[in-house]
């Protein structure tokens, strides 16, 4: 799916508007620098070697005028994949939908996300604490809060059309917990999963072969 560069234009300026609020009320701890260097980034009397090159990422240049991957896919802008962002309180990701995909329940343990349409549409939904299902049908341009946290998900139901969503969130490290893997893929002992989900051993091992990784 090739995405006009005025459109990007248009999300990135969201996005710098987005990203200055939440450096503002984000809850990553405060640092007492105007930002963190890496180590291995700096002279031996502690003074950073970098420069302009360091507080940019282009990891997000293949979606201009890329083409839809063929599953589910996130282009993450954290911490690790851009060490600048360390203490500032905010990443991104990009999270490319083909037509009929899924990001499954999931969380995000450290921060809120706001995810914004850039093209396609989006079902998408959170459950409380109260174990109350909150839901919406997104069209371009709509955008969406997930609270710091909760269990939730987006679903492309467009069986034609794939869909391009940005997604910011209120940490540098905001961290995912995928409910499917962190409940059948680490090993818990199907009888207690069995038991918690009423059901039988079987039934269990069957899921949990479908989440296996592929050889």
């Amino acid at each position: 799916m090739a995405i006009p560069k005025s459109f990007l234009y248009l999300v990135l300026l969201l996005v710098a508007t987005f990203a200055s609020i939440k450096i503002a009320l984000a809850g990553d701890p405060d640092i007492l620098t105007d930002f963190i260097v890496p180590s291995n980034l700096t002279s031996g009397n502690g003074n950073p070697t970098i420069d302009g090159n360091f507080f940019t990422f282009t990891g997000m240049r293949v979606l201009v005028n890329g083409e839809t991957p063929p599953a589910f896919k996130v282009l993450k802008a954290g911490m690790t994949e851009f060490p600048a962002l360390n203490g500032q309180s905010v990443s991104y990701a990009a999270l490319q939908f083909p037509a009929g995909s899924t990001n499954p329940p999931h969380t995000h343990p450290r921060a809120s996300e706001l995810l914004f349409v850039v093209d396609g549409s989006l079902d998408v939904g959170f459950i409380d604490t109260t174990n109350k299902l909150y839901t919406q049908t997104l069209q371009t341009g709509d955008m969406f809060v997930f609270p710091k946290g909760l269990v939730h998900f987006q679903f492309n139901a467009d069986a034609q059309k794939s869909t391009l969503a940005i997604s910011g969130f209120g940490s540098s490290n905001a961290g995912t917990a995928s409910i499917p893997s962190t409940v059948f893929a680490t090993g818990i002992d199907d009888n207690v999963l069995a038991l918690s989900f009423k059901t039988d051993v079987a039934t269990i091992q069957k899921i949990k072969a479908g989440l296996a990784p592929k050889a």
